[in-house]
């Protein structure tokens, strides 16, 4: 006899970050039903997230067409099956006339105050007491590419210098200012190792870090690795410094200590979700820079005024307060299967 399977659609948030934020829901419900198959629907750039999830059917990659012709396409590859849940991150219209026993489908509601991301995807399984952090599978081969990419050595400082707008991009020059004070003699990572990370678009804003350190000191995957074999490096590393980004979100759920670079962004709402991180911004509050850039639209970086000795402090802080008692494995690090 077969075993009686509860099939689950998942509608993927679209930005990178809030598929990670949100991606505690389909472990939690991995954990929950035993039974389960699922069927992810995701956008190009967060598709990769997924490839690793247990139990599988399929991931529909929805790339935007015209006039919403991408809802249609995808209606037409869902209709037909008999759901036992949909889980929709977007709020579409699609989820409602879909069969199904059961629908949670996100609703955009004003709130009198912020509420987290995490927080909010997981009142969408009513989980808000008790929200699960994000959390991503990664299979052995995932797990072996990262490793090989990264090799051996000193413990890894990992750094994403590149953002979504420029508005809230950090300058690269003090990503490297930073690295190297993190780096010299007597530093928390002297006999460490540089992790850069970025999408292919970020190779060249990244030259001033390479430039910083000796070529040994060095690891470039920028554009050199998807998602998920990022998603596996991070968990290697002792410490991320990175601005509000997709791979920032990616560090703190591999557990890796992890300090975000904020300004025209709201770090109740997504500050990076764990026990071992750190929010860092300049003098200006995130009210204040709206104030001055209502639409958070203008070419300009509103982080010139975070200096890199706050940085640095807090890294320094970080690691310091991360520090594994003498027999268990540091944050982040990969644990022995």
């Amino acid at each position: 006899m077969k075993a009686k399977r509860f099939p689950i659609l998942y509608i993927s948030s679209s930005r990178i970050g809030d598929a990670v934020l949100a991606s505690g829901l389909l472990k939690r419900l991995h954990d929950e039903i035993p039974d389960a198959r699922f069927t992810v629907v995701a956008g190009p750039p967060s598709a990769p997230l997924y490839r690793d999830l247990p139990n599988l059917d399929q991931i529909i990659v929805m790339e935007k067409s015209k006039g919403g012709g991408h809802w249609f396409k995808l209606w037409r590859q869902v209709r037909g099956r008999r759901w036992g849940l949909v889980l929709d991150r977007r709020g579409s219209s699609i989820a409602r006339f879909l069969s199904a026993r059961k629908r949670a489908i996100h609703r955009r509601v004003g709130e009198r105050e912020p509420v987290h991301k995490v927080v909010e995807a997981a009142r969408l399984l009513k989980l808000a007491d008790d929200p699960p952090a994000p959390f991503l599978f990664t299979s052995d081969e995932t797990e072996a590419r990262a490793q090989a990419l990264l090799g051996d050595g000193g413990p890894i400082l990992a750094m994403g210098p590149a953002a979504n707008w420029a508005g809230k991009t950090w300058p690269v020059e003090r990503f490297a200012l930073t690295a190297v004070e993190l780096m010299k003699p007597g530093a928390p990572f002297e006999h460490g190792r540089l992790l850069i990370l970025g999408g292919p678009d970020d190779r060249r804003a990244a030259e001033p870090l390479r430039r910083s350190l000796p070529r040994e000191r060095w690891i470039d995957l920028t554009g050199q690795a998807d998602l998920l074999i990022t998603y596996a490096a991070l968990k290697r590393a002792r410490l991320y410094i990175g601005n509000d980004s997709g791979l920032m979100h990616l560090a703190a759920a591999a557990g890796t200590p992890t300090v975000g670079l904020f300004g025209p962004s709201d770090e109740r709402l997504y500050g990076p979700w764990g026990r071992h991180t750190r929010v860092v911004r300049g003098p200006r509050s995130f009210a204040q820079i709206q104030a001055v850039d209502p639409s958070l639209s203008q070419p300009v970086c509103h982080m010139l005024d975070l200096p890199v000795a706050q940085v640095v402090a807090a890294a320094k802080d970080l690691f310091a307060a991360s520090e594994p008692k003498p027999g268990s494995e540091p944050p982040g690090r990969k644990q022995p299967a």
